[in-house]
């Protein structure tokens, strides 16, 4: 909070944090000294001669001491099945539900008192972007269907969501949207993770390990403390 990455943001309920200016502010200042590629596809894993090496368009394949796998279970599954067999089987067991998000600017303010909106028909969660802290000027939404919808809708094409997703967000709000200065809908196939009931993944002897919200529950908060708690562990035994 004193270093201006986070604040309170009231109409996310009376725990709730955003990060500033930006959600990603906090992830990219903790990230600042580390070398760390974005956007970098590791399809496996491979040991040899005692360390680990990246397969994938990872820009740095060699060779490293430890491996963390800190992605969806879905996709933690095939990483980890030539090496622990039994953390790939709770990974494929641990199914994540699909969630639409539809992102939107429009050219005026809705006249809508509440800044978010829960549970209204398909509508998980919307949220007036713009009203969170230190986010400028302007009238933006982010709209998130729940995960049911999500699921029925999965393969629809991000016009035909679009138009549905509008049509409900209206819904919700009692009256008509104004004009629409941008919007952008994302498909995320692994959102709201399930729950394997561990804290973490640690094999001290292969040094391998796995974290991630769908160790502990479908929550940010839960993914940080997965990957605190095994962070704290590699370090612990060096």
């Amino acid at each position: 909070h004193t270093a201006g990455i986070v604040a309170p943001w009231k109409a996310g309920g009376e725990d709730a944090w955003v990060g500033t200016p930006g959600m990603n502010a906090p992830i990219r200042a903790m990230a600042e000294e580390l070398g760390v590629h974005f956007s970098k596809r590791v399809e496996t894993i491979e040991r040899h001669n005692g360390a680990w090496r990246l397969e994938g368009e990872a820009t740095d394949t060699a060779p490293y001491d430890a491996a963390i796998i800190a992605v969806p279970s879905e996709q933690a599954a095939p990483m980890l099945v030539p090496h622990r067999a039994d953390w790939s089987e709770l990974a494929e067991k641990t199914v994540s539900d699909p969630c639409w998000t539809l992102m939107l600017a429009f050219e005026q303010r809705i006249s809508h008192e509440a800044d978010a909106i829960r549970d209204a028909g398909p509508i998980g969660w919307a949220a007036r972007d713009s009203a969170k802290p230190d986010r400028g000027d302007g009238e933006r939404w982010v709209i998130q269907a729940d995960p049911r919808w999500s699921a029925e809708h999965l393969e629809d094409s991000a016009d035909d969501l679009s138009k549905l997703l509008l049509q409900e967000f209206a819904t919700a709000i009692g009256q008509d949207l104004p004009a629409i200065a941008a919007i952008s809908a994302h498909r995320w196939r692994f959102a709201k993770s399930g729950r394997a009931g561990a804290e973490k993944l640690w094999d001290a002897d292969l040094r391998l390990g796995a974290c991630g919200d769908w160790l502990i529950a479908p929550r940010v908060e839960a993914a940080f403390v997965s990957g605190r708690a095994l962070a704290d562990k590699l370090l612990e035994q060096g």
